[in-house]
């Protein structure tokens, strides 16, 4: 495993840990209740994380080229 596989663990902290922070209704945002809110951001901050580990991964630099 390398290192920057590691940065994947983050999304899975931010959504199983900080649900017990985010379990409430209010404040609403963005018209959602906090905690539907939370979940959403942490979808989308999940595919950034993804996208900026197959960028740093050199792995994908090597197949992109040949």
């Amino acid at each position: 495993m390398k290192p920057i596989h590691l940065l994947g663990v983050i999304p899975f902290l931010g959504i199983l840990g900080g649900i017990f922070i985010a379990n409430r209704v209010t404040p609403y945002v963005l018209g959602m209740p906090f905690n539907l809110f939370w979940l959403v951001m942490w979808v989308v901050l999940i595919s950034a994380t993804m996208a900026v580990i197959y960028r740093l991964d050199p792995a994908n630099r090597e197949e992109q080229s040949s």
